[in-house]
């Protein structure tokens, strides 16, 4: 080698070392891009961790607090609608059971209807009187007597799902007329407005008047045979609000509590 070789080397050294001290030098270490890139990296992944610490995650876990508060809200939002429904299928329910209940009391009899049963009755026996010429059999009304007062059901005769719940007024009636008309009276007994049970029903034939003739010693009926015949007729009567709370089973209170 050659001095002029080695004064050669000793330039492109200190070339080497101008270019090197170019990149500044932090605590020692010579910032290169590579080492600047690492850094610049480092510092990002420093701040995402950051802001998803600090910023995202407790946003993501109100955003999840709202969301389970909305859902229970509108959980309680369909439960009320539900019931909301629901009542409104009680008070209809309610109100067809009222009605239903006020047709029914409306086949029982009461007061006003039990006033006007004679003249009721009267009524269709005439009724049945309409068709029969001068010389006929006319249908009469023999007995009407009517009970002092209505007595409450309680023997069971009814069913015992109306023990306590009805008062029963009963009335003696016996008429006479023949089969035809008989049947005719006892068809628009049952077709009276008022629910009547007709109990202890009796028929028979009425002592016959016959006209003797002489020629012939044979003795004919003047009419048709009538026919005698009695019921009791049971008007039934819901009792009163008050008398069903009479009714009522009253408890005792045990001995020695007050």
């Amino acid at each position: 080698m050659t001095l002029s070789e080695d004064f050669n080397f000793a330039e492109q050294g200190n070339e080497l070392d101008d270019a090197t001290s170019a990149y500044p030098v932090v605590f020692g270490v010579t910032l290169t891009p590579l080492i600047i890139g690492i850094v610049v990296g480092v510092v990002g992944l420093m701040g995402s961790a950051y802001m998803l610490f600090n910023l995202v995650l407790p946003a993501l876990t109100t955003y999840n607090d709202q969301q389970t508060q909305s859902t229970i809200l509108q959980e309680k939002i369909n439960q009320k609608t539900i019931a909301a429904a629901q009542i409104n299928k009680v008070k209809a329910e309610q109100v067809a059971a009222e009605k239903q209940k006020a047709e029914v009391l409306g086949l029982f009899s009461n007061e006003t209807t039990l006033d006007t049963l004679l003249l009721d009755i009267n009524k269709l026996i005439e009724a049945s009187n309409t068709q029969v010429p001068a010389n006929g059999v006319k249908a009469q009304l023999k007995k009407f007597v009517p009970s002092a007062k209505p007595e409450i059901v309680k023997d069971g005769s009814l069913g015992p799902g109306v023990d306590n719940k009805l008062k029963r007024l009963t009335v003696k009636l016996e008429i006479q007329g023949t089969y035809e008309q008989t049947q005719s009276i006892m068809r628009n007994i049952e077709r009276l407005q008022p629910l009547l049970i007709v109990a202890n029903y009796q028929s028979e034939l009425a002592p016959i008047e016959t006209t003797s003739l002489r020629s012939k010693h044979i003795s004919m009926p003047k009419t048709p045979p009538k026919i005698n015949t009695s019921f009791d007729l049971q008007a039934l009567i819901p009792l009163t609000p008050e008398e069903l709370a009479a009714q009522a089973p009253t408890t005792s209170k045990p001995k020695g509590k007050k």
